[in-house]
């Protein structure tokens, strides 16, 4: 895959981005517009990646610091609490969407390796994201486990789950265990 490479945000991608997370979640009523996902994006400008596929925009993963079993409200912008570096020991995966011309090739895959090398590298422990319109099942193929005790905003839905791995297998973090129910790792 010569012809694909994963790098940081630039101001021009805004445009592709917003218009890509619209079309994958305007629909199910998760969209969130351009100052939320931005806010996201300030959060954490060091975790958040841009796919290039065959020459053009291919994708993009949102992801920041954010305390273990809890997410952002899809509903409000960021306002600093999750500031880099100030998330504790856990990445959160907010939004990683994959352009219809590149989906297929296993880049989603990709991108989520890169996303854990950077956790890695930070010397984050975990790995949590919220899964939604039933991708809770690919999201468990790479590791995660659900965390149904774990409340969620209304802005998911009904359907979504929260959902958490360890970034290092060996590593074992009393916080999955701590809540009776569903074990994570």
């Amino acid at each position: 895959m010569t012809d694909t490479r994963i790098r940081l945000f630039r101001e021009e991608d805004w445009d592709e981005v917003v218009a890509l997370e619209e079309r994958a979640y305007a629909a199910s009523g998760l969209s969130e517009g351009r100052e939320a996902l931005r806010s996201r994006h300030r959060a954490s400008p060091s975790t958040c990646f841009v796919l290039e596929h065959a020459g053009g925009f291919g994708g993009h993963l949102l992801a920041l610091p954010y305390p273990l079993f809890r997410c952002p409200d899809l509903s409000l912008a960021e306002e600093g609490a999750a500031q880099e570096g100030n998330g504790g020991s856990n990445l959160h995966t907010h939004d990683l969407t994959i352009a219809e011309r590149a989906r297929g090739r296993g880049l989603a895959r990709r991108m989520q390796r890169h996303l854990e090398e950077t956790g890695r590298a930070a010397r984050y422990r975990t790995l949590s994201l919220v899964a939604v319109r039933g991708s809770a099942a690919l999201w468990s193929r790479l590791g995660y486990r659900a965390r149904p005790d774990v409340g969620l905003p209304a802005s998911y839905g009904a359907e979504a789950v929260y959902m958490a791995k360890p970034l290092e297998p060996a590593v074992t973090d009393p916080a999955f265990g701590s809540s009776p129910g569903a074990e994570v790792g």
